[in-house]
């Protein structure tokens, strides 16, 4: 089947794109920049969203939906954002086609069908969210709003990448209201903490929760919460960010509401999201050379049989002890699939689940059978074990819960390994270049100093770090004084 990919070590960015092709998670689309998510990765992809969606009903959320366009008159009403965002917008501005009178076979814009208003399709919601927020808000008593859509949104990013950055993509975006600024702020720093939870504990990536500087702040936020990871090739991967956003959207739409000593305040919002890219944080957390390797909790399919045989006898006899087996698994909540295609050889189904990343594999031949056993490979570590099938299903789920922890201290290890704390822009320059992974250094707090460093190395500050304990030191760069250190590195 062709399954050899590039190596990690020869050309990383050619080893991603080829795994996402191979294990049939996406493809380029007929739209320049747009991907086809296929019905494996998409699988993977509504096991992140069925996990989060419960946490985020589980803190109070509802789930709603808002219009994908977004008037420009409302879109440039907070100035901040509306600039943040104007290099990406794709605009509407005709409402039909017409035959070209020249060919017949072709269409053209109707010039007779241009818009009143330009619609922006929207690159975030916050605009058209808050002009409907106005009208839902009077009093305290309608406080505190905590919405959350899931959706798709349009940024015309110029270099795309399957998952990790298309012109449109799918995320969900929460947006809430609030009567103070403790609340909405305590609504961020919540989800931000959701989100590290839902990456660390479900999809095995370690993360830094931090926040970001001024420069790298959303646009139209006071601050910018967001959880870092770190990918085998030492680049940093911003993989969810919750914003606090002050008063200036409620502001900016006049949103008010009474208070309940009888005064009229502005409300006070939060904003926040995770998107298709946290496929790709999978993909190159836990992947090798062989294809994908997923934690089982994301696994579409958490076990894979795999019958080994001669003649219609042996399957049949193979398959009532497959089915058996699935049955078991399928009682104790472990998705399996019994594959017994007879087009395909074993051979040629082990490399496909390899590739595919299905975290374990049952092999069952006419020897296993007589021996009341079956071959179990991990994928993660390859290794295989002879398990006697009145021990299979509780050795089953106790691997997965193993394999789960494993993926998690492999990632969480190598990114220790890849935190360098260095002092002088000499070391600074070499760790980047050598070794790469985040790099811990003092920052004098200006964005010029930030700009500089950037432009000379291509790295960005990615956050300062929430537990990082104040400590006073020189500027790596200016030699000017600093507080703290910050995380450095080059990123996605």
């Amino acid at each position: 089947m062709g399954k050899k990919l590039t190596s990690r070590k020869e050309d990383y960015s050619k080893w991603y794109n080829e795994l996402v092709v191979k294990a049939d998670l996406a493809e380029n689309s007929a739209v320049r920049g747009c991907m086809v998510i296929k019905p494996y990765g998409y699988a993977i992809w509504e096991k992140m969203q069925s996990e989060l969606d419960k946490m985020f009903k589980a803190t109070g959320h509802q789930n709603a939906y808002f219009p994908l366009f977004v008037p420009k008159s409302l879109f440039e009403a907070e100035e901040k954002n509306a600039e943040g965002f104007a290099k990406e917008c794709a605009v509407v501005t005709h409402y039909r086609l017409k035959t070209d009178p020249e060919d017949a076979s072709k269409l053209v814009v109707d010039p007779e069908a241009q818009l009143e208003e330009e619609l922006v399709v929207r690159p975030t919601s916050e605009a058209i969210i808050w002009n409907t927020y106005k009208n839902w808000i009077q009093s305290y008593r309608d406080l505190p709003i905590l919405i959350n859509q899931w959706a798709n949104v349009v940024r015309w990013e110029m270099r795309t990448r399957l998952f990790l950055r298309t012109a449109e993509f799918l995320w969900q975006e929460g947006h809430t209201a609030h009567a103070t600024k403790e609340e909405a702020l305590a609504e961020t720093q919540l989800i931000n903490g959701l989100y590290a939870d839902f990456s660390e504990n479900f999809m095995a990536i370690p993360v830094i929760q931090g926040i970001k500087s001024e420069s790298e702040r959303f646009a139209g936020a006071e601050e910018t919460y967001c959880i870092e990871a770190l990918m085998q090739d030492g680049k940093a991967l911003q993989a969810g960010t919750s914003h606090f956003l002050g008063q200036n959207f409620a502001k900016a739409f006049d949103v008010k509401f009474a208070t309940q000593s009888g005064g009229l305040e502005h409300v006070w919002a939060s904003s926040w999201g995770v998107s298709t890219r946290l496929m790709g944080a999978l993909i190159m957390t836990h992947s090798d050379d062989n294809g994908l390797v997923l934690p089982p909790n994301l696994a579409p399919i958490q076990v894979v049989i795999v019958p080994i045989y001669k003649g219609l006898e042996q399957l049949e006899a193979i398959s009532k002890v497959a089915f058996q087996i699935k049955k078991e698994l399928l009682a104790v909540g472990i998705s399996v699939k019994f594959d017994d295609r007879d087009k395909f050889k074993p051979g040629y189904k082990f490399n496909d689940y390899e590739l595919k990343g299905v975290p374990l594999r049952i092999a069952i031949g006419p020897r296993d059978l007589e021996n009341n056993v079956v071959e179990l490979a991990r994928r993660d570590t390859l290794e295989k074990k002879s398990i006697p099938l009145t021990a299979l299903t509780d050795h089953i789920k106790t691997t997965l819960d193993t394999i789960q922890k494993d993926l998690f201290n492999k990632a969480l290890g190598y990114r220790e390994e890849h935190i360098t704390e260095v002092d002088n822009f000499e070391d600074f320059k070499s760790v980047l270049a050598d070794k790469g992974g985040f790099i811990s250094a003092h920052w004098d707090g200006t964005a010029e100093t930030e700009e500089t460093i950037k432009k000379k190395t291509k790295a960005t500050i990615r956050c300062i770090p929430l537990n990082e304990v104040p400590s006073k030191g020189k500027c790596v760069y200016s030699g000017k004084p600093s507080s703290q250190r910050v995380l450095f590195a080059k990123a996605y």
